[in-house]
């Protein structure tokens, strides 16, 4: 039997070491490499932490650790990138404006506010609708006749004197809402054979042909009504019966008479009133819109709004009524002759 005193004195063996293995690992750690790959850690400071608590406090609510500076140093990256990129695409648009703004010009020196530009147009609109559908008319019923009763050369003669009379008291009112601001600037109302606008208006009659095809979609965009009668007017009359003096009356209205009257409104005062409140181009364009509005037909916006954008590129590039004034008879007398085909 074994005593307690005999175990005592009995050495107890270790464990064997052969059962754990000890991987083989430097016995330094460098940051070396962490250093290089992040130059920044250099020059701020940093912290290591090896449990998940430590150096939490209200001094240091936030600790740093290695791995967070990769992540974020990729993110920086990306949003170079995309920064880059939206400098890109505004760089690029300002560019284009800037060649815009170089071939249309600056804007003009306007000495009068938005309110007179709404006074001029309302009244040019209400003028314009009084003249031509009461007080032509009733002067011809005081007369004893009217329109439908007269021949082809009185319906085209009264024509021509309608729109003579609304031409006068369109000039009538810019002459009068102005006043009050004359002297005007050189460049206002300017009519000049002198610059170099041929060519500008001979780029402007090539586009004619699309000009007319863009009728002929605004037709199919927006046909007309089934119930909507088809009538010919006066014009069209004219020219089924051959009439040489009422054709030419008729040409002298569409080629003449009302592109001066409206040239002088829409691009002698609109277009260069509008640039006190917004760039060249915006104007031409808004011009342009208040143009084919004032035809008060919905079939022929598309091809209005963009003759008119022609022909307010012309006007600013020239500075001169003259060419717009060229264009816009020479299209009328394009869409004339067109009729008598």
């Amino acid at each position: 039997m074994l005593s307690s005193h005999s175990l005592s004195h009995r050495p107890i063996l270790a464990p064997s070491l052969s059962k754990f293995r000890v991987p083989n690992r430097p016995t330094t750690f460098s940051l070396s490499r962490i250093f290089e790959h992040n130059p920044r850690l250099t020059k701020s400071k940093w912290k290591i932490s090896c449990f998940r608590h430590e150096g939490f406090s209200p001094e240091n609510p936030k600790p740093e650790y290695i791995e967070h500076f990769l992540p974020e140093e990729l993110v920086q990256t990306e949003l170079y990138k995309s920064s880059a990129h939206r400098r890109d695409w505004k760089s690029t648009l300002k560019e284009a404006a800037d060649v815009v703004s170089r071939a249309v010009g600056s804007g003009w020196t306007v000495p009068w506010t938005a309110e007179t530009i709404l006074q001029v147009m309302l009244l040019w609109v209400a003028a314009f609708w009084f003249i031509g559908s009461w007080m032509i008319p009733f002067a011809a019923h005081m007369a004893g006749f009217s329109k439908e009763s007269l021949t082809f050369k009185g319906q085209a003669l009264f024509s021509l004197v309608t729109d003579v009379t609304e031409g006068l008291a369109g000039i009538a009112i810019l002459h009068r809402c102005l006043s009050h601001f004359h002297p005007l600037p050189s460049d206002w109302f300017k009519f000049s054979l002198r610059g170099k606008w041929l060519f500008d208006v001979a780029l402007g009659c090539l586009m004619f042909p699309f000009v007319n095809q863009l009728s002929q979609f605004n037709l199919t965009l927006l046909p007309l009504m089934p119930s909507t009668p088809v009538t010919l007017s006066s014009v069209e009359q004219s020219i089924l019966a051959r009439d040489p003096v009422a054709m030419a009356l008729y040409a002298i209205v569409v080629s003449v008479c009302a592109p001066v009257w409206e040239e002088i409104v829409f691009r002698g005062f609109l277009l260069p009133s509008l640039t006190r409140y917004m760039p060249v181009w915006s104007a031409i364009l808004v011009s342009s819109v208040a143009f084919a509005l004032a035809h008060f037909n919905v079939q022929r916006m598309l091809p209005l709004i963009f003759l008119g954008m022609v022909m307010g590129v012309v006007f600013a590039r020239s500075r001169n009524l003259l060419p717009s004034m060229l264009l816009h008879s020479l299209w009328n007398g394009f869409v004339f002759l067109d009729l008598m085909r």
